[in-house]
């Protein structure tokens, strides 16, 4: 593909009137000028670099760079979903990659629904795939990369449409109020093997890995007691993690210590002491101690709802923009208003500074972009939230969740890169009726396997948890030998290994399998595809030795053989 053989099309509206730009790739070397505003094209053969220059306010809607690409029978297009929970694979002719179900098509259903995801501004079709901030074409080990370096005008798209045999890269630059320059597109192309085009892609990507998490391995809250936390189910749980030694070195508290989420205060019931003493102790075992929070987020009951709606994101008709279905449904906080500003730093201030914490998950980030506002598109938007985080936790520690992954480059420390895992291995009903970002352990999977290229490279990849507990508050509804797959997974593909369980209650199996998975993989995946639609294959060296690990996503079946040397 030659990169400089493209169509422009830049879709605004000019002097109240909608308007479309089309230009060839071939012409804007030069520059070129419609009487509203100028762009050129500056990049080389390997990039794509494109500024719009007006003299007068240009309303933006989109930019498209546009390729003819005809796509091959074994050719595989990668798709980067919008944030951490979405479903991110590859993508070959006859695929589907899914949007809202049928059932969302009710009005508040898919209000809800949708919050959490793209699906309201993106494009989806049959033979129709689209990603985030990067992408590739893979045939067989070759990967071609197109990569963006900037995601704060605006984000970047990537569609592949196989049926038109089209490759393009969209700018969501809805809601843009452009004066003066204004950068379209900045990206790349990087060649080779899988991992020597990720390589080269990370290292001319201008926010680097923060380098301070390199291995996490413990234990967190939820998923044995979702918000049912207390004083005494968390020192129970902390006194049973010693058994796990110095393979330990975080134990983190995760929602329910609040009395709303958004308003912040620690409910006195069930932290009579309140977080201080247990920070304390848990420091006394030798390990960090971790706090979930969602700094953006208030529940509809939260008292600040009431005392002020004006911090609140609001739409175009004046009400405030529900951000999804969490506690009952919530709405976003206003960022860029000053008091919402004040009052997310004294937040941070009392988490590390009062209570002593080292790190914390921020969840839920999405909703600081959910709509373009002020002149800002939605990416725009979401970078200056994370810069705002990163400003206020200074140099601790922070898991990302949540959060569209772009913006999170260079902020955060470890991330999410896959959606919640069910606490029982068979999808629930609801997972095929909602949105790609559901709860769900057979997605949690495969985005472990498929943003593997992020672990290390830009952060620390957080494949959420795996379970070994026999019962519990709630009960892990897997065969030992899911549990033994899931476990596996985790380690193999991510650098956070958490489990929710009492590891006191562990037997001697269960003991052995979480401080093996404890131990950083110190293996090298060689491949990962689909072999069908819900086998997974994947070459990997270890020890020296070649292994080929096969599974079922859909029923945690899996082989893992050593290949036999002639």
């Amino acid at each position: 593909m030659n990169l400089k053989d493209y169509t422009l099309k830049i879709t605004y509206v000019a002097d109240g009137k909608p308007c479309v730009l089309t230009v060839d790739g071939c012409t804007l070397a030069d520059g070129f000028s419609n009487g509203v505003f100028s762009v050129k094209e500056d990049g080389d053969c390997d990039s794509v670099h494109i500024i719009l220059q007006s003299d007068k306010p240009v309303e933006l809607k989109s930019a498209e760079v546009i390729y003819d690409h005809y796509f091959a029978t074994d050719e595989r297009f990668f798709a980067n979903g919008f944030q951490s929970w979405t479903v991110s694979r590859e993508y070959a002719h006859g695929d589907i990659q899914k949007g809202l179900s049928a059932v969302c098509s009710l009005p508040k259903i898919r209000e809800f629904a949708g919050a959490s995801g793209d699906y309201f501004f993106t494009r989806y079709g049959k033979n129709l795939y689209h990603g985030f901030t990067y992408c590739y074409l893979r045939n067989g080990s070759g990967v071609e990369l197109l990569g963006s370096l900037n995601e704060r005008t605006g984000y970047t798209i990537f569609y592949a449409d196989m049926d038109q045999n089209v490759l393009a890269a969209v700018k969501d630059a809805d809601g843009v109020v452009c004066t003066g320059e204004y950068e379209l597109f900045n990206f790349i192309r990087t060649y080779g093997s899988y991992d020597e085009a990720f390589d080269a892609y990370f290292n001319a990507y201008p926010l680097k890995n923060t380098g301070r998490a390199e291995h996490f391995a413990g234990y967190t809250s939820w998923y044995n007691y979702y918000q049912n936390i207390d004083e005494n189910i968390i020192l129970r749980d902390l006194e049973g993690l010693k058994r796990a030694g110095e393979s330990a070195n975080i134990f983190q508290i995760d929602d329910g210590f609040e009395t709303m989420v958004g308003d912040w205060t620690v409910d006195s019931k069930k932290f009579p002491n309140g977080l201080k003493p247990i920070v304390d102790k848990i420091h006394g075992q030798g390990i960090k101690a971790g706090l979930w929070l969602a700094p953006y987020s208030a529940q509809f009951k939260a008292n600040i709802v009431k005392e002020h709606p004006e911090w609140l994101i609001k739409g175009k008709n004046g009400k405030p923009i529900i951000s999804g279905v969490a506690w009952g449904g919530f709405y976003a906080l206003d960022y860029e208003n000053k008091e919402v500003r004040e009052y997310i730093k004294a937040l941070f201030d009392r988490v590390f500074n009062e209570w002593g914490f080292d790190m914390v998950k921020l969840d839920f980030l999405y909703s600081a972009a959910i709509y373009p506002r002020n002149g800002k598109s939605r990416g725009q938007l979401m970078c200056e939230a994370m810069d705002f985080l990163r400003e206020c936790c200074g140099d601790k520690l922070i898991l990302g969740c949540g959060v569209p992954l772009g913006p999170a480059f260079g902020v955060v420390d470890a991330c999410r890169i896959g959606c919640d895992a069910e606490i029982s291995f068979k999808d629930k009903f609801y997972a095929g009726v909602t949105n790609q970002e559901i709860v769900s352990t057979k997605n949690a999977m495969n985005n472990a396997v498929f943003r593997r290229h992020l672990n290390g490279r830009i952060f620390a990849n957080d494949p959420d948890v795996f379970f070994l507990r026999e019962g519990g508050l709630k009960k892990a509804k897997y065969s030992l030998q899911q549990k033994k797959l899931l476990a596996k997974i985790n380690n193999m593909f991510g650098s956070v290994l958490f489990v929710s369980d009492n590891v006191g209650e562990y037997d001697d199996t269960q003991m052995r399998i979480l401080l093996d998975s404890y131990q950083p993989f110190g293996g090298k995946i060689k491949s990962a595809e689909y072999a069908d639609e819900s086998i997974i294959r994947i070459r990997y060296v270890s020890d020296g030795e070649e292994y080929t690990l096969t599974f079922d996503t859909s029923t945690g079946k899996y082989s893992d053989i050593k290949r036999e040397h002639k």
